[in-house]
């Protein structure tokens, strides 16, 4: 693509970053075809290639408006086109810049900019999250139906195994999700112990950056990758050999930390060897020999829900399925699986009529092969999905559990 972009944003990294982007697009528009949005509102400028072009046009200096930074708060980052792209277009990133530049010239409305500053101070900090959750709950008969619906249960986390001097690997202890499903971390901690893993929860480590850093507060969202560098640093240099990640789309943000602080001259090295460590579950596991564990899945029917982060974000397809095979669940058919739930971190709360169509659409692709339990591997789908079905859902990892 053809650009002429602005002198003052070929000063800057970012922009220099965004013309390289556009610069690989040829706007063939097979994007299109795997956009969630696109194919629930039908406007170009609601797909990649029309945002890639509003974000063009901004570099190119016209003057963004309210409605240019709609089309962009619409994108759900799900980054399905980047799967589909035959160019290999980083639309993600050229996105987070774009955002960026538009939030810099438009101003939001007031309650808008109190629930994406809510948003940003809250969720990443259990010591914050966690007693609004548990009022909540408290409260729970008085909300409203479709709020109730989206409050997690309490969950019974049992007993953690002693460190006896096995491989040693970092865990994320997360924001959201060591709030609200305490017990994935758990299980993973008594799974990998089977399997001969130690895994080491550094209590100062904390949200991954990906809440702030997404929703346009990047200097929050680098400050919080920075505190779990150091936090981690001295684990790394004693000797633990990776850093597991639970919740893909954590796992997508800690992969891109090099790339978050690429100018930052005191980070940067650092950066880069955290996010070479970063292990989802699955690159853990797939691979190993799964003996110890058993047969837990005795025939059970399971719907696999494969995140957007874990597919197109991490580019790991289809993978998580066939460890459940090996270990004895019968996985149903799950038609359009490439397309968003609609949780996608904040969009729920952000975007909630798209997100609550998606949801449905993603909903009844899950149930139609009738299964018994649904398995996600991010804590955003599995709350949102939780909230739309009577279905259990649990993140995969603790269907390795026998029951």
């Amino acid at each position: 693509m053809q650009t002429e972009i602005l002198p003052e944003f070929l000063s800057q990294p970012s922009g220099r970053e965004a013309e390289t982007i556009l610069r690989s697009c040829v706007h063939c528009g097979f994007c299109t075809a795997t956009c969630p949005t696109y194919q629930l509102l039908g406007d170009e400028l609601d797909g990649p290639r029309g945002r890639i072009y509003q974000i063009k046009l901004v570099l190119e200096g016209q003057q963004p408006t309210r409605i240019t930074q709609r089309h962009l708060d619409r994108c759900l980052s799900c980054r399905a086109c980047e799967t589909t792209c035959p160019s290999g277009v980083r639309y993600a990133r050229l996105l987070d810049i774009g955002r960026h530049l538009v939030d810099e010239r438009v101003t939001r409305g007031g309650m808008e900019r109190l629930m994406r500053w809510a948003l940003v101070r809250l969720l990443p900090y259990p010591k914050r999250f966690g007693p609004l959750l548990q009022i909540a709950r408290w409260t729970g008969p008085l909300l409203p139906k479709r709020l109730r619906k989206k409050l997690p249960a309490p969950q019974p986390v049992g007993p953690l195994p002693p460190t006896v001097g096995r491989r040693r690997m970092l865990v994320l202890g997360g924001c959201v999700q060591r709030v609200a499903t305490p017990r994935t971390n758990a299980v993973a901690a008594r799974v990998l112990a089977r399997l001969g893993f130690d895994l080491v929860d550094v209590p100062h480590a904390g949200c991954c950056g990906a809440v702030a850093y997404h929703l346009g507060a990047e200097d929050e969202g680098r400050a919080a990758m920075r505190r779990n560098i150091d936090a981690w640093w001295p684990e790394i240099e004693s000797g633990c050999e990776a850093i597991l990640v639970n919740a893909s789309g954590c796992g997508v943000m800690i992969k891109e930390y090099g790339q978050a602080l690429a100018e930052d001259s005191q980070y940067a090295e650092r950066a880069n060897r955290i996010a070479n460590l970063a292990r989802d579950p699955i690159e853990v596991l797939q691979d190993a020999d799964l003996s110890p564990l058993g047969l837990p899945g005795r025939g059970r029917r399971v719907a696999f829900h494969a995140p957007c982060t874990l597919q197109h974000g991490q580019q790991l397809r289809t993978v998580v399925e066939p460890l459940l095979t090996r270990l004895g669940f019968q996985l149903t058919s799950v038609p359009d699986a490439h397309l968003c739930c609609g949780s996608a971190g904040t969009y729920s709360i952000t975007q909630p009529a798209l997100s609550r169509q998606l949801l449905e659409n993603k909903v009844s692709a899950l149930e139609s092969g009738t299964p018994e339990i649904i398995a996600t591997a991010n804590i955003g789908c599995q709350l949102h999905l939780g909230s739309g079905t009577s279905t259990p859902v649990v993140h995969w990892l603790e269907l390795l559990e026998a029951a």
